[in-house]
């Protein structure tokens, strides 16, 4: 039999090159397997916010999805299809459905076994009540660009409404100085809409609650009025800086430390009250994150002064015995800060098994913390007592006194489900819903 040597001499560099990628596929899904087994060992299986669901009957296992993740091997391929193989990792970014050929992804809230609740809000940011609009950490996105563009987004919604530009009537009032409200009131600047900023507490709204240095991902967005924000990672001051800076160069107002406290219906719009005016309006954007009040354990001792709900400033508690209750993020990056302060001895209490809410790089911090003697962890414990000098801790079935100067509680916040519910507005609980 004889070969054709031109056939040969195109067929032998493409077999190679076929060899090279079969093999480098293989590595990537070996890589994907161990994870994925990793993942589940350590109980880290439920994503804490919106993530995707692959169906892998539309699957065509072309990667594109694992590549378009800008969080990391967040995706991977096993046996052709692709899987979440970190879910605890994953923080809703989107990008892999946007880069789905197939249209296999499908972007969801919660899980069967864990519901998350979400307002009900449409595909132009309005809730179920008529002229009351919700962006944001609320509506369940809690990345910063997410929040920026649907804080812009929401104002374009808003600018449809009728019955706007009326005598004494704001256009809208915006509840919220985070990245969603504060993209939204410089949205109504550029478009010339009567509206008032109010902010219960400081610009920056969750971000400026952040530990101090603390390293915020983000992706470029459009902030009105300013232009491109084009940060990829930034420390929390840096962002906080920028805020402020942008606020100078726009002139933008936000009323600060004033508190909304009922939204009440008119005829041809709403009322606002807060801690210090009432605002008629004809729209409402709630921008108000989802913490609301901190959760609290709900224990005796707990309203003493030596227990916060966040950290602010690692170096308060040098030379101190420190507990810090919780298993996310807020939580890991808390214990690790304070145990790094010299002098300083901390107790990271979850009453989960593990930490399935936290990022690798915080639970790689915790972990090199705990080996090296300056952080210990209890889960589950059940925290009894918070005394002047101690906190009563039981584990395993044994009570136990430890010698305690500061309480940290980062065990998250309590969506404000009695002040929507009492606007009118609908909560549906989401186990793997979109």
């Amino acid at each position: 039999m004889s070969f054709d040597p031109l056939l040969i001499l195109y067929a032998l560099p493409l077999a190679v090159v076929w060899s090279v990628y079969l093999g480098l596929r293989r590595r990537a899904e070996w890589r994907s397997v161990t994870k994925h087994q990793a993942a589940t060992e350590a109980g880290l299986v439920e994503p804490p916010t919106l993530h995707p669901e692959i169906d892998p009957a539309q699957c065509i296992g072309c990667g594109a999805c694992v590549r378009a993740c800008p969080e990391g091997d967040i995706l991977g391929l096993i046996n052709g299809k692709a899987v979440l193989v970190e879910p605890s990792d994953c923080i809703g970014h989107g990008a892999c459905q946007q880069a789905c050929p197939s249209d296999a992804i499908n972007l969801v809230f919660g899980t069967e076994r864990r519901g998350v609740d979400i307002p009900h809000v449409s595909a132009d940011f309005q809730t179920n009540v008529p002229g009351i609009f919700i962006a944001g950490e609320l509506g369940g996105m809690g990345l910063i660009r997410n929040a920026i563009e649907q804080g812009r987004q929401a104002i374009d919604s808003v600018r449809s409404l009728s019955g706007l530009r009326r005598p004494n009537v704001y256009d809208v009032v915006i509840v919220g100085g985070g990245p969603a409200g504060f993209s939204a009131s410089l949205a109504a600047m550029q478009h010339k809409l009567r509206s008032v900023t109010i902010e219960q507490d400081s610009l920056g709204g969750t971000v400026a609650h952040f530990p101090r240095g603390k390293l915020i991902m983000t992706a470029p967005a459009n902030l009105p009025l300013i232009g491109p924000v084009k940060f990829r990672e930034v420390s929390k001051e840096r962002l906080l800086e920028f805020w402020q800076s942008a606020a100078r160069r726009t002139g933008l107002r936000i009323n600060f430390g004033e508190r909304v406290e009922s939204v009440t219906p008119t005829g041809s719009g709403f009322e606002v009250s807060t801690t210090r005016a009432r605002y008629p309006t004809r729209s409402v954007l709630l921008a108000i994150g989802r913490r609301g009040t901190p959760r609290r354990l709900g224990v005796p001792g707990e309203d003493l002064p030596k227990v916060v709900y966040r950290l602010i400033d690692p170096q308060q508690y040098r030379g101190r015995h420190v507990l810090v209750v919780g298993g996310g993020d807020s939580a890991l990056e808390a214990a690790a800060s304070v145990a790094a302060e010299p002098g300083t001895t901390v107790t990271l209490c979850h009453r989960g098994d593990a930490f399935s809410r936290a990022k690798a790089k915080n639970r790689e911090r915790v972990a090199a913390a705990r080996r090296s003697g300056r952080l210990k962890v209890l889960m589950p414990p059940d925290i009894k007592r918070i005394g002047t000098n101690d906190v009563e801790v039981a584990q395993g079935g044994k009570r136990m006194a430890i010698k305690n100067d500061a309480v940290i509680v980062c065990a998250g916040g309590i969506l404000p489900t009695p002040f929507l519910k009492s606007i009118g507005i609908e909560i549906e609980t989401k186990y793997g819903t979109a």
